[in-house]
């Protein structure tokens, strides 16, 4: 059975996760949390701590984590350069990248996501999660436009689940209000706008607004409630 993807709205990581398996194209389904509302118990099952991405696996099995799910995905698409064979140096340069992309990016941007966690009235938590969101950022967007200096793509010649990953977080910026990175990371928005004009990122852009969508991959419609109970109960 084609694996299931769980991802998360508005504008969750697993937007890259998304774009992964677009560029796989091997089939799958998908499965929409709205993180701004209660989840439900079947989802709980896939992901105790209710987060996404989770995915259900071709054999069944729950799988979390956006580093363990992307991972996974490239292992399943060597052929197509998605990724590389473990033990491998361009493997660790990979394993590499998605690790900086998200204890170091995601980490610095999630100040600024938990600045609205806070009270309304706690103007002075806020206003100090966001200085603390920018400036940490803002190195980690330096960091990688360095990196993105002379090259393509983030790892190797070719796209990889890296390049998928960074475009589902490296909006955050524009998102949250910290930066207009066109003007102050050039080079991050030039790697930016060359993936946004990627059929895979339009889908996924589509996906997670609900509007109409055209897969280039192996996308076969959504899972709905009653269908994942009953595939959780199998």
């Amino acid at each position: 059975m084609e694996p299931v993807l769980f991802y998360g709205v508005p504008h969750g990581c697993s937007f890259g996760s998304i774009v992964a398996l677009e560029w796989l194209g091997q089939p799958y389904r998908l499965h929409r949390i709205d993180m701004l509302s209660k989840r439900s118990d079947s989802f709980a099952t896939v992901s105790p701590l209710g987060q996404t991405p989770a995915m259900i696996t071709k054999d069944g099995k729950p799988l979390t984590e956006s580093l363990a799910i992307l991972h996974s995905i490239a292992a399943r698409g060597l052929d197509k350069g998605l990724g590389f064979a473990q033990g491998t140096k361009k493997f660790d340069e990979l394993n590499w990248m998605l690790s900086y992309l998200h204890t170091t990016l995601h980490s610095a941007l999630g100040y600024g996501w938990n600045a609205y966690k806070l009270e309304e009235d706690d103007h002075a938590g806020k206003a100090f999660l966001r200085r603390l969101a920018r400036e940490k950022s803002a190195e980690a967007y330096g960091y990688l436009q360095g990196v993105l200096e002379g090259r393509e793509w983030l790892v190797g010649d070719a796209k990889t689940v890296g390049d998928a990953y960074f475009i589902g977080i490296a909006r955050w910026g524009e998102d949250l209000g910290l930066f207009d990175i066109a003007r102050e990371f050039p080079g991050i928005h030039k790697h930016m706008a060359r993936l946004e004009a990627d059929p895979a990122v339009i889908f996924a852009h589509a996906i997670e607004d609900e509007t109409p969508h055209k897969s280039s991959g192996g996308f076969r419609g959504q899972l709905t409630v009653q269908e994942l109970d009953t595939r959780l109960a199998a």
